[in-house]
């Protein structure tokens, strides 16, 4: 029977007698339980069975029961036992009908519907570095954990990775990190993190066999646990179930989440598009989208990467005949493609080009070595025996038998390609007539970067082909909106994009029936709280994303970089002088030295004026007895900074250095 619950319509005038009611039929409720593990009917005699270890709960709100209550649970009930917010099914005596009441334990919140945390830790402004916290009570899950690459006013910085500080502060509560797919954008940062949050790691079989690679560099394979997870499966962590769902990515093996809460259905798209064709394995479980979104999902958290583009994302396979057709082409040249090492459905299409034009193969780029030994170990691609060749075997065959597969399509200054292009490379260089064909799109912020080889590969006199030669793996605007039409949320939050991408979706949300105010649009370090029926923001947690250079993690911030950028900018200037240790007294210098701010030859007259100034301070302090270096320090760079700015207007880091003798 469900429950049947009224408005309050009592008078104010009444609302004394019927608490005072309320507490001693609730007492009478209460010591029933305790006693006999029963909730007795009054009135008719009928007893029936409760669970005595969990007694009945009222609902927090002024409501009027008006018929013995079966009241439903706010969510589902999972197989794995996810224990509901209420017990299935309550019954209240006679003498409480009718009555109004106001939270009948006082450990049961006011509000008395489930509430789940969504946590993004970053991806939410930039393209990359996503990482996603879903808390529950005293449970928290992560949902991948990526790195960035630098922007360019990141001097010298490698990497960047999240901030999870918060995470650190609850680590007896996170219960695991559960990864769509295996990007760099979505994994880079595990190597990292593992190493202060030792956690397990959930995700499909490539995935992991990735993910166990870059644990094998950083000495983690042996103390971190990993779960391979099938599609269809779930997991249990805590209060969450977590569901794998097949889809499709520029990757294989990708998957979206269905996170089953308390709350209700979370839906985690990760990276996707509808591929009704690709190369490896089968299209996205489209029906399992719909059969959740029937059963109710709370909220929908989808790719936004490509929300700007209209219609459809080409199918893999279309590359493939674009491949297949410049092999054709090009029968007398040497063949070196550019693309992603992650790209496995991309290298399978070349390899089997490759075989059909009877040419060898060779791989350049640790990390796509890496991967291909990884996905050909799994089963994830199909290698003929002899067709890959050691670089070192080149020469002992013709160019127009030898199809390179590289790194570097997006110029990285380290990467094969790039090195290849600019001689760099120990063993491979450019020929004239060798055909360079760059299998991806630049990601937004390297177009450069990318621009600057193709212009050096063409200054060689090699063909360079990038129109036709790509396709995405994220879904455009009529994907997102099947998505969305399968799902049918009641809360939009687009993730993975800039703000724009995510505005643009919120909008697309918005058009497919999702509310304009329930189209949450949030940014990183905000911490949402998400009920059926309400959202806020519940405070911000740090998520400014942590450098990493070299070997050192977190020890450049925004100080170093801010002096970098003045080095880079406007150079520096040393001060050398040396004092005597007893009278103070200037003994030698100053001298000047300069890197990066003027070519002292051809500035000879400055360098000596700029002596004669810092001569000049030295002797005001010493006519006003100071003797305390910080002091005579920030004076010199004052009235040297002051005349360099005069004359030239700029303004180099001066750098006073005073020894003694």
């Amino acid at each position: 029977m469900r429950a049947k619950f009224g408005g309050n319509n009592l008078a104010k005038k009444k609302l004394r007698d019927v608490q005072q009611s309320f507490d001693e039929s609730l007492a009478e409720l209460m010591d029933s339980v305790n006693k006999t593990g029963k909730m007795t009917e009054a009135g008719n005699g009928k007893g029936k069975k409760a669970k005595a270890e969990e007694p009945a709960i009222i609902p927090g709100k002024r409501e009027v029961l008006t018929d013995v209550v079966a009241a439903e649970e706010p969510f589902e009930t999972m197989e794995d036992g996810i224990r509901p917010i209420r017990p299935e099914k309550y019954e209240v005596p006679a003498s409480l009908m009718g009555r109004t009441f106001i939270n009948a334990f006082k450990d049961f919140p006011r509000n008395s519907e489930p509430s789940v945390k969504i946590i993004p830790l970053g991806g939410l402004d930039r393209i990359g570095m996503n990482i996603t916290a879903f808390e529950y009570g005293e449970d928290i899950i992560v949902v991948d954990c990526g790195v960035a690459f630098p922007e360019d006013d990141m001097l010298g910085v490698d990497l960047v990775i999240p901030d999870v500080t918060y995470l650190k502060q609850n680590i007896d509560r996170v219960r695991g990190f559960v990864i769509t797919h295996g990007h760099e954008d979505h994994i880079g940062a595990l190597p990292y993190i593992l190493k202060e949050i030792n956690v397990p790691v959930y995700a499909t079989r490539l995935t992991i066999g990735i993910i166990e690679n870059k644990l094998k560099e950083h000495g983690l394979l042996q103390t971190t646990k990993r779960k391979v997870v099938k599609y269809g499966s779930t997991i249990t962590l805590g209060a969450f179930r977590v569901e794998f769902i097949r889809t499709n990515h520029s990757i294989s093996d990708a998957a979206a989440l269905a996170i089953f809460t308390p709350a209700g259905i979370i839906m985690h798209t990760g990276d996707f598009k509808v591929d009704y064709t690709p190369v490896l394995g089968e299209p996205i479980d489209l029906q399992r989208f719909g059969e959740l979104g029937r059963r109710g999902v709370l909220a929908l958290l989808c790719d936004s990467t490509n929300v700007l583009r209209p219609g459809f994302t080409m199918s893999e396979r279309t590359v493939g005949k674009r491949l297949d057709g410049i092999f054709e082409e090009h029968p007398d040249s040497r063949i070196i493609v550019a693309t992603f090492a992650s790209n496995v459905d991309r290298v399978q299409q070349i390899i089997d080009c490759a075989v059909k034009y009877k040419r060898k193969v060779v791989v350049e780029g640790r990390s796509m070595v890496n991967t291909i030994a990884t996905a050909g170990e799994l089963g994830y691609i199909n290698i003929p025996e002899g067709t890959i060749i050691d670089n070192e075997m080149m020469k002992e065959y013709p160019d127009n038998k030898l199809v390179l597969i590289t790194t570097g399509s997006q110029g990285e200054a380290m990467a094969a390609l790039s090195r290849i292009a600019f001689g760099n490379h120990k063993k491979i260089q450019v020929k004239p007539g060798d055909c360079v064909i760059l299998s991806s799109t630049p990601i937004p912020g390297n177009e450069k970067n990318v621009a600057r080889i193709m212009n050096e590969l063409s200054m060689k006199g090699t063909t360079v082909i990038y129109e036709n030669t790509h396709v995405s793996g994220h879904a455009c605007q009529e994907e997102i909106k099947l998505i969305y039409a399968l799902t049918r949320p009641k809360f939009a939050l687009p993730v993975h994009g800039e703000y724009r991408h995510r505005v643009r979706q919120a909008e697309l949300a918005n058009e497919m029936g999702v509310p304009k105010d329930r189209c949450l649009v949030l940014a990183s370090g905000e911490v949402l709280e998400l009920g059926a029926n309400h959202a806020r923001i519940d405070g911000m947690v740090s998520a400014q994303g942590v450098f990493v250079d070299g070997l050192g993690v977190g020890d450049v911030g925004n100080i170093v970089l801010r002096d970098r950028q003045c080095l880079s900018e406007n150079g520096l200037i040393i001060v050398v002088m040396t004092f005597d240790r007893y009278s103070n007294q200037v003994v030698a210098g100053p001298d000047i030295v300069s890197r990066g701010f003027v070519y002292v030859r051809e500035a000879e007259g400055l360098m000596e004026q700029s002596k004669i100034v810092v001569e000049d301070c030295l002797a005001r302090c010493q006519k006003r007895n100071v003797t305390d270096w910080t002091k005579i320090k920030a004076d010199i760079k004052d009235s040297l900074s002051s005349y360099i700015w005069k004359n030239i207007k700029r303004t180099p880091m001066i750098l006073p250095i005073i020894m003694e003798v």
